[in-house]
């Protein structure tokens, strides 16, 4: 059995990347590995990490609907993102990373953002990057 890392995000993006994901999951008849990264610090205290928990427990509750393999990991280790998503998808022999592209201002159009360049430029396996449905 094959593995698909998606790296989710509480956002439209991030909801975009879990769906595809596991549309892409059960077409390979592969686990779903779903990755919340944050680098922690101040800017992630109780109170964040109280939602993400919450967050996380509603994508969780989603997944059993759906009917998929799955496992779901949130991180607080002080990585960029990027760096914990590749890991995982390493360690896991990955066949795939979905990640959730956001729509860019016309200046932040002429580079993509940090950890998704980062993602795409060093995964281990190939990558498929979805947008947001524009009406979310």
């Amino acid at each position: 059995m094959g593995t698909v890392v998606v790296g989710f995000v509480d956002k439209p993006e991030g909801v975009a990347a879990l769906k595809r994901a596991i549309e892409e999951a059960k077409l390979r008849d592969s686990k779903l590995v779903v990755v919340s990264s944050h680098r922690g610090g101040d800017d992630f205290d109780g109170e964040a990490s109280i939602h993400t928990d919450e967050v996380l427990a509603k994508v969780n509750r989603y997944l059993e609907g759906a009917d998929v393999e799955h496992d779901v990991r949130h991180l607080v280790r002080g990585f960029e993102p990027a760096e914990d998503l590749i890991s995982i998808a390493d360690a896991n022999d990955a066949d795939l990373i979905v990640i959730g592209l956001r729509r860019r201002s016309p200046v932040g159009k002429l580079i993509l953002g940090s950890n998704a360049q980062r993602v795409l430029l060093d995964a281990p396996c190939p990558v498929l990057a979805v947008k947001a449905d524009p009406q979310v």
